[in-house]
């Protein structure tokens, strides 16, 4: 399996939350006997306008299998929130279920089936939507054979998400390719989107409420401001006369290797972000975008 970073949810506070949301939402409709009422239907919107129906589906998976391969995925593409900040990571998934949502919703006024659910519950559009760039910014790093067959590290991730995909056949299909497509208009920076961040007074009512930091989350003590880090080329001047406090760690340098960056350029840049891997992650992004 592919090294993606620290185990747990560190510096993915937004992850560990979406993840225990879901949860919570599967576990509460399924304690209550209430899995029945998950999924949308045309019925359901457009003639009883029951609108609050597209809140659990964002959330609760209908099923303990889909429950399973659901978390694993979004356990899994913490990696991105990594990568970007979980104030990024937030944007991103606040776009990607917005967008789905609308197309799921759209899909159900043209086939206009009254009395099928069309629309399976759990949340699909962010999972799928991760799938875009996992597919173009991870690269592989293992590649071995199977009875003559080609598999790579990343084989058990499209696997896993095949098997999600198909839990519910249509039901699970349609909104896994509404997110795929979310996740598309994400990548093409659709409105720009992927420059959008939280306002700071939003970002300090959640971190407040819930005690998920929306910024970058640190490893050290030392705080950084993402808008004020130079690209990693004016960095890389200053090596040799800016004395390391800390010698990068190896975990941490595996993390950066993970998302695709070189590792002498993810020791160089772990080396001035003082062991921070987010500060680390954004000088080398801002370098590769110059």
């Amino acid at each position: 399996m592919m090294n993606v970073g620290p185990s747990g949810f560190n510096n993915a506070p937004a992850s560990r939350a979406f993840i225990v949301a879901s949860g919570v939402f599967t576990v509460f409709f399924g304690i209550r006997n209430r899995a029945d009422m998950l999924g949308v239907s045309y019925q359901d919107i457009f003639q009883k306008m029951q609108m609050w129906k597209l809140i659990p589906a964002i959330f609760a998976f209908s099923s303990t299998p889909e429950l399973i391969f659901g978390l694993y995925l979004l356990y899994y593409f913490r990696i991105f929130e990594r990568q970007i900040g979980s104030n990024k990571f937030l944007v991103f998934i606040l776009f990607s279920t917005i967008v789905s949502m609308a197309l799921q919703v759209l899909a159900l006024a043209v086939f206009n089936v009254p009395s099928s659910n069309l629309v399976s519950s759990g949340p699909y559009a962010v999972i799928f939507a991760s799938f875009v760039p996992f597919f173009f910014d991870i690269p592989v790093s293992t590649r071995f054979r199977v009875l003559r067959i080609s598999f790579s590290d990343k084989s058990f991730i499209y696997l896993a998400s095949l098997q999600l995909l198909f839990s519910s056949w249509r039901r699970s299909f349609l909104p896994g390719i509404c997110g795929i497509l979310a996740g598309s208009l994400y990548r093409l920076n659709v409105f720009r989107i992927r420059k959008a961040k939280f306002p700071a007074p939003i970002s300090s009512f959640f971190s407040r409420v819930s005690g998920l930091s929306m910024g970058s989350s640190r490893v050290t003590p030392t705080r950084h401001v993402v808008g004020s880090i130079p690209t990693f080329a004016s960095h890389q001047r200053n090596f040799t006369s800016v004395p390391s406090t800390a010698e990068p760690s190896e975990e941490s340098v595996a993390t950066l290797v993970s998302m695709g960056f070189d590792r002498n350029s993810a020791r160089q840049a772990l080396a001035q972000a003082r062991n921070d891997i987010n500060t680390a992650t954004n000088i080398l992004l801002e370098a590769q975008s110059h």
